[in-house]
């Protein structure tokens, strides 16, 4: 199963996918580690957490609860859970491995970022959205009320173990807010990839295996490319964020309960290919493809009552505003993206107005 090398100025690792490596993961623990500090929420422990832990009868260990949830994912989890690091014996020495969905992947490797200002975090992400997205590339952080992801850190993983097994379990819901990241993945950097999920969805759907590991592999390929190249969202990384933009909107005008993340990006999505048009940014066929594309793995929930003018408002606090200038990631084809600021908000208002249909 393919392996994929992230270099950054800081930190050299891997992203690994590979079915069963989750009963592996211990050995991917370094030697010199000390007490191994397992974030995780129930609902996975219960349905994986034998298979992690058969190998850690001989390292001392905690598991350490987060509820889950977009709404727990703030700043008092992420002190509890440090609270209960020191309490368990947590030092320099230990060690994070953040085993869930990618809110535990955020706030996990936030822990860790911050715990005795920094300790080593191994990511094994167990949901799809995770494995393609939140997993790789040091992104750490939880929301504010104001908005999503506002406060956090950039901190590399020591490596990233990705099971496809651990997918046969997920709600067909959250496995279908995964598929929308990968269209996303393709939609900015592998038209092959999102040929893949316009023309197969039926055997992805199914999760035929060969497709799943196909989808999952190019996603995490891309990803370690663009955060190698840029690790810090200074250029390149920025258009990992295509859909992100209204889509944060959406998810912080909701209050983080009606939709998942990728349901969001899914709308986000929509909202941006339908303003690259306005743009005369992509042709009206490929605007068509995409938004077809993203139907066919729908539906996401009701937008009804939902208002436009509230969305555009939020835009002004996503953390990719920079000096009041929206910045948003636009397809010129499938394949390829380009950041574009300064957009008339009118226009801006109409896009989302259509996403919104």
């Amino acid at each position: 199963m393919p392996s994929y090398v992230v270099e950054t100025p800081q930190q050299r690792y891997f992203a690994k996918v590979e079915r069963g490596i989750l009963s592996r993961v211990p050995y991917y623990v370094p030697d010199s580690a000390g007490r191994i500090f397992i974030i995780t929420t129930r609902d996975v422990w219960d349905l994986y957490g034998g298979r992690l832990r058969r190998g850690l009868t001989d390292r001392a260990h905690e598991v350490l609860f987060f509820p889950g949830g977009e709404q727990n994912k703030r700043l008092a989890a992420v002190e509890t859970l440090a609270e209960e690091m020191i309490a368990a014996g947590g030092d320099r020495s230990s060690i994070v491995v953040a085993f869930g969905g990618g809110i535990v992947n955020d706030v996990g490797g936030f822990v860790a970022s911050i715990f005795m200002r920094g300790i080593p975090v191994i990511q094994v992400p167990t949901t799809l959205l995770a494995q393609v997205d939140a997993a790789v590339g040091g992104k750490t952080g939880v929301n504010l009320a104001s908005g999503k992801n506002l406060v956090g850190r950039f901190h590399q993983p020591h490596c990233v173990l990705i099971d496809p097994d651990v997918l046969a379990s997920l709600p067909e819901r959250e496995y279908r807010a995964g598929i929308y990241e990968v269209i996303k993945c393709g939609v900015i950097r592998s038209s092959w990839l999102f040929n893949l999920m316009s023309e197969e969805a039926k055997s992805i759907l199914a999760h035929e295996p060969r497709v799943v590991e196909s989808m999952i592999a190019e996603c995490v390929r891309i990803k370690a490319e663009v955060v190698s190249a840029d690790e810090k969202e200074g250029d390149l990384r920025r258009i990992l964020n295509f859909g992100h933009t209204v889509g944060h909107a959406l998810e912080a005008e909701t209050g983080y309960t009606q939709f998942l993340h990728g349901e969001a990006v899914a709308f986000g999505m929509n909202a941006a290919v339908h303003l690259a048009n306005l743009l005369d940014m992509l042709s009206p066929d490929e605007c068509l493809s995409v938004l077809e594309t993203v139907r066919l793995y729908g539906p996401i929930p009701s937008l009804r009552g939902i208002s436009a003018d509230a969305l555009v408002a939020r835009l002004q606090q996503d953390k990719k505003t920079v000096k009041g200038r929206v910045h948003f990631v636009l397809p010129e084809k499938i394949g390829r993206v380009r950041v574009v600021s300064g957009v008339d908000e009118e226009l801006v208002l109409s896009a989302v107005q259509s996403a919104l249909k």
